[in-house]
């Protein structure tokens, strides 16, 4: 049976998009979701309180097409909005897209493709994703992780997954583990929802991975992941729990996922110009797990770019204005516009592998799960 086909007896999927503030790309999201070879798909767009034109876009698109809901709540956070439409929908299954990022055509198909071959016991399927600007061109990062079946132990210690639009997920998973937890939101430690998820999903269910580029996850300086204390208060709040819950799993690898977040946070500071929080990032790393931090080659490369653009700062007189907000962000979009292409990036992974920090994250990954890779 080919499922790209419109065929109502395949299983419904429900595409849950929360939006806020987010009328910039919205309209960019559901048309990725919509141009889906799958086709079998209810989308139900929670506005989020917002104060621009999200819920007018929404509502244009659903005038036109009876698949896509709107539904409105006053703002509370991300995790609310995901757990408002999981709650509306009639799915089998439930897809997760953030309302900045999109799908290319063949994510759906080839998740639920997946999903049907496997056993009852794999409750997701993810597929890899690459980092996309404002005008959708790819910077040159990506997810590839290759981790499958028990995936426990090895999530605690890096999600792998990358970010919150590529799985595909059972709707038994939710009935099972419960949704998004809100409670984050109300400790000011947003970031991590889905990280936290998908580790309470594991630890009833195995993992599966379509291993091929499917989804553009964008990186902009205005999202909130760019909110880095809060998202280290996110996944520090998260491991506390796990912690709590399993004593049997042996610290270290709290220290390694810690250091490596943390890595996460000096990249994501670095690309947005914060040199002072970039270093302090970089710090932290380096207390929590020495032997892996030494073997990054971006540890290098941040600490020493970081330190001469501060001196510059410090060194150089101010005698230009800085370009203001429309300036800087033609500025980052024209640094990104290289042309660079999936076979690019397929490149960037052969190399990438390579690398001693890369070798050694085999190697625990291996110690951690079951899967080979």
């Amino acid at each position: 049976m080919d499922i790209s086909k419109n065929d109502l007896r395949l299983p419904l999927v429900s595409v849950i998009i929360p939006a806020y503030n987010a009328e910039t790309f919205i309209e960019k999201t559901i048309l990725s979701v919509l141009s889906q070879t799958y086709n079998n798909i209810e989308v139900l767009v929670v506005d989020d309180g917002s104060r621009d034109r999200t819920a007018e876009i929404i509502q244009t698109f659903a005038q036109n097409d009876h698949r896509i809901i709107l539904l409105q709540q006053s703002n509370a956070g991300v995790a609310a909005a995901r757990n408002l439409a999981i709650e509306k929908a009639q799915g089998e299954y439930i897809a997760a897209i953030d309302a900045d990022d999109i799908w290319y055509p063949q994510n759906l198909e080839k998740q639920v493709q997946c999903m049907l071959k496997s056993e009852p016991s794999v409750g997701v399927v993810y597929s890899w994703s690459v980092d996309i600007n404002e005008a959708d061109l790819l910077t040159g990062g990506f997810y590839n992780s290759t981790i499958e079946g028990e995936v426990y132990t090895a999530l605690i210690y890096k999600y792998f997954i990358g970010n919150a639009s590529s799985s595909l997920i059972r709707r038994v998973c939710f009935n099972k583990v419960g949704g998004y937890n809100c409670q984050l939101k109300a400790e000011n430690a947003q970031g991590c929802e889905d990280w936290d998820l998908h580790l309470r999903i594991a630890e009833y269910y195995q993992f599966k991975v379509v291993p091929e580029f499917l989804v553009g996850y964008r990186q902009i300086d205005s999202s909130m992941s760019c909110n880095y204390t809060a998202m280290a208060k996110s996944h520090s709040l998260i491991m506390a729990d796990v912690r709590q819950r399993h004593p049997e799993i042996i610290s270290r690898i709290y220290n390694w996922s810690s250091s490596n977040f943390h890595i996460y946070l000096a990249v994501k500071s670095h690309r947005n110009n914060n040199h002072q929080s970039t270093l302090f990032w970089l710090s932290q790393a380096f207390k929590e797990d020495l032997a892996m931090t030494v073997l990054r080659h971006n540890l290098y490369l941040l600490t020493i770019e970081s330190i001469l653009k501060l001196l510059a700062r410090s060194l150089v007189p101010k005698l230009l204005p800085k370009p203001d907000g429309e300036k800087q962000l033609k500025q980052t979009s024209n640094s990104n516009n290289s042309g660079m292409t999936i076979g690019d990036i397929e490149q960037r992974m052969s190399v990438h592998k390579l690398l001693p920090s890369q070798v050694y994250e085999r190697i625990r990954f291996k110690s951690l799960c079951n899967s080979s890779f």
